[in-house]
């Protein structure tokens, strides 16, 4: 994992010090929405467990859904990287849709924050979305050939955006409460059978 990813912030680049803030202050949000729920959830209480003032805490994220997301973007950022494997195609997306769907899965409150944090319109939101959707195609395209380096095929373009809107679908039915995030992960197996 690159060190850039903790000590940059959606909004601006962190001294030490900084970072160290968005991180009591992201390790506090996981613990604030496991106590309240995200409807309880909020940046001022936040703030509080983490010991710092609400002003400092919107300084480094503008609304509830912007933290939640950043918490979402700093899992994602910590998977390793995905390698080349003797394993075909298949199994090597089905290994990472697996891991990008069960992130959150052992934090149903966490997992429900994301959800509905990860559809924010702000524009911090907006923008860690943005890096989200590219990193989680980049595994992807790893997945299906790893070996490709830059843009994918036509073909290998079209499977990426079936597999994009599997797992976009797939968040938003396990958010809704129609499965689990583990279920989720087992459905989005079989979306890859019927594509691969």
């Amino acid at each position: 994992m690159s060190g850039e990813v903790m000590t940059e912030s959606t909004r601006r680049r962190l001294s030490d010090r900084q970072a160290g803030t968005v991180r009591r202050l992201t390790d506090a949000a996981v613990e604030e929405v496991r106590a309240t729920g995200f409807d309880g959830f909020t940046v001022r209480n936040v703030a509080r467990r983490a010991g710092v003032a609400p002003a400092t805490a919107y300084t480094y994220f503008t609304s509830k859904n912007h933290l939640v997301t950043e918490v979402f973007w700093r899992r994602l950022s910590t998977l390793p990287p995905v390698r080349p494997s003797p394993e075909g195609p298949r199994e090597r997306v089905v290994a990472v849709l697996r891991e990008i769907a069960l992130l959150v899965s052992d934090e149903p409150e966490l997992a429900a924050a994301c959800t509905t944090a990860l559809l924010g319109s702000d524009p911090d939101v907006q923008e860690l979305r943005l890096r989200i959707g590219k990193t989680i195609r980049r595994r992807l395209l790893s997945a299906l050939n790893p070996d490709r380096a830059g843009r994918p095929t036509p073909e290998e373009g079209r499977v990426l955006n079936a597999l994009e809107f599997a797992y976009a679908g797939a968040l938003v039915h396990a958010g809704m409460g129609y499965s689990s995030y583990a279920e989720m992960a087992d459905r989005l197996a079989e979306v890859v059978e019927l594509l691969l």
